[in-house]
């Protein structure tokens, strides 16, 4: 007489050894997410997409207090004004871009920060909602174990600046010739100008879109600096 998965019939065998797989690696992935608390930020999915595809990837890690302010500041103005106020996911956002949705007024992006960390750090690009569902998931997770100062952190190691460039240290040397600890105000807003789409809108030379985004977001990013929307993010600085 036999015992344990020896007993269980092929299919239900083949199940509990899904289930056992799918389990190890849920936990895996936290216990790397716990890790990634005071480790430095890592090489992501889509680093290495673009090192297969054979670009030449610049990233170089830095503590937030080596990044300025002004940086902090235009990427909450363009990204996520909220991101002091919600726990990862900012339930106001979506509930407004499906009403905007439902009215035809297009589409409007409702991915916090947190999500856009979330997804760089432990997923890949692209869309579905098996992504999307574990995006939220992970957002939740890591506001909650990293908390905003490392979540920013993270996000400005890893946010992509285009032309194999990662992180905002890479992108101030690259781009503007200097350390992220020294870029301007108006550096800062052109760099956060671009996240959207960093492969599509240049800085070298900006264009018309992309100065005047900027222009905005200088605007933009002194409500931030008056309101304290940054001030998570910016402990004692």
């Amino acid at each position: 007489m036999g015992d344990g998965l020896n007993d269980i019939h092929p299919l239900r065998r083949w199940l509990v050894r899904l289930l056992w797989a799918v389990g190890a690696l849920f936990v895996a992935v936290h216990v790397y997410g716990l890790i990634l608390i005071a480790t430095p930020a890592p090489i992501t999915i889509t680093m290495a997409e673009r090192g297969i595809a054979g670009e030449t990837l610049r990233k170089v890690t830095v503590p937030i207090e080596e990044i300025s302010p002004h940086l902090v500041r235009a990427v909450i103005a363009a990204e996520d004004s909220r991101f002091c106020q919600h726990d990862g996911i900012d339930v106001d956002a979506i509930e407004q871009a499906i009403d905007e949705a439902e009215r035809g007024q297009g589409r409007r992006g409702a991915s916090t920060i947190t999500q856009q960390t979330a997804k760089n750090v432990f997923l890949w690009n692209g869309g579905g909602y098996p992504r999307k569902a574990a995006e939220a998931w992970f957002a939740l997770f890591i506001d909650f174990v990293w908390g905003k100062e490392r979540v920013m952190e993270m996000y400005l190691n890893v946010a992509e600046w285009g032309d194999g460039i990662f992180g905002a240290e890479a992108a101030a040397r690259v781009r503007f010739g200097k350390s992220a600890a020294d870029l301007t105000e108006r550096e800062a807003a052109l760099l956060a100008a671009v996240l959207p789409s960093p492969n599509k809108w240049r800085l070298d030379p900006p264009g018309p879109y992309v100065r005047q985004r900027a222009g905005t977001l200088q605007a933009r990013m002194r409500v931030v600096d008056g309101e304290g929307l940054a001030a998570c993010a910016l402990a004692g600085r």
